[in-house]
């Protein structure tokens, strides 16, 4: 059950953020505040950085139908999937939100596959993280959804901050990142490690091994696969705050979005997410059609490299979505009173003891 908040937040939106027993404030949530209008400063960098990298990617993708080989696709998808566990299991679910636990050699292993996709290190991707969860929808928000679907996108890095992310930055305690050696590791390593992760032997590998051109493994196996995962991840901060149903709390604007779900390995179930941050699943499912990095977290803690995983009752959950949802969820389960009745004619119960 979640406690009061009556401890000074630390910016992991625990169950120690939440005021009432269903995990949510108690108060009625204010309509969204609009973006102040100022003045964008553009990043020149980052806009031909951008600006480059996205036309790479489509020539990568012309490439990989016409002349790339099976294997360097296979090799850009194995890519692809590293590093968006890298984000999701690590930087996002372990490290921003603290939801489980994960023992040395896993860390290590996010943190490769961290490194690999090149979004920053992940002590101040958790950071940010953070402050868009404590801030979400307003200027201290790093991608405020509210300034549109490109900015939250991508044009909050095509720009400088607005003061508002850094100052709330810095208040945030962040003593459990800087902690963490691994944590401290990648980031006084950064940058000699995201190269050769990110670019230089994914371009490599491809060439020395079976024989790939440089053409194909520069624009397939790297910058498409690199722009691929960035767009995905991108699409969590925007998609998924724009289109979708809201069963959690009609009131906030992250939504359910089962497209980005499938690309971004279960972390489309954004209305869950922002209800229950703390929640390892990040959502409310019970199989992992849709969130390869449960199964991924699952698969360590029955090795037992990851522990004490954090989700939400089907009590807390069914109270939650009682108060502030828009009525699109789903039955509860057995007995709800929105069950199909021909489900419950035509069950199979096993082991039935007469009440």
């Amino acid at each position: 059950m979640a406690p009061n908040a009556t401890v000074e937040a630390t910016g992991v939106l625990n169950e120690v953020d939440a005021e009432t027993i269903d995990g949510g404030l108690a108060k009625d949530v204010t309509p969204l505040k609009r973006a102040e209008k100022r003045k964008i400063k553009l990043v020149w960098r980052n806009v031909l950085a951008f600006g480059y990298l996205h036309l790479a990617a489509v020539y990568g993708a012309w490439l990989m139908l016409t002349s790339a080989r099976l294997y360097t696709i296979a090799f850009a998808f194995v890519l692809y999937v590293m590093s968006g566990l890298g984000i999701t299991a690590g930087a996002h679910r372990l490290w921003a939100h603290r939801s489980y636990k994960a023992k040395l050699p896993l860390r290590i292993i996010l943190a490769i596959f961290n490194t690999i996709a090149f979004q920053d290190c992940a002590l101040h991707w958790a950071r940010d993280h953070r402050v868009h969860h404590k801030y979400s929808e307003t200027d201290a928000d790093p991608h405020n959804a509210t300034r549109g679907f490109f900015f939250s996108h991508i044009g909050w890095l095509l720009c400088r901050k607005h003061p508002e992310v850094i100052a709330k930055g810095k208040q945030l305690d962040i003593a459990d990142l800087e902690a963490d050696p691994v944590l401290r590791f990648q980031r006084k390593h950064y940058m000699i490690l995201m190269p050769l992760l990110c670019f230089i032997l994914p371009t490599i590998t491809p060439v020395y091994f079976w024989n790939e051109s440089w053409t194909n493994a520069w624009f397939v196996a790297t910058l498409f696969r690199w722009t691929f995962i960035l767009n995905v991840t991108w699409l969590v901060n925007s998609a998924a705050h724009k289109w979708g149903d809201k069963p959690y709390d009609k009131s906030i604007s992250p939504s359910e979005n089962r497209t980005v779900a499938s690309f971004a390995f279960g972390e489309g179930w954004h209305n869950y997410h922002h209800v229950f941050p703390w929640d390892y699943k990040t959502a409310e499912l019970g199989n992992y059609r849709m969130n390869l990095t449960t199964a991924f977290i699952d698969f360590f803690s029955k090795i037992g490299w990851a522990y004490d995983l954090k989700t939400v009752s089907a009590e807390i959950v069914e109270k939650r979505v009682k108060r502030t949802g828009d009525g699109n969820h789903p039955t509860w389960g057995w007995g709800d009173k929105d069950q199909d009745q021909y489900e419950v004619k035509h069950a199979t119960i096993i082991n039935q003891k007469e009440e």
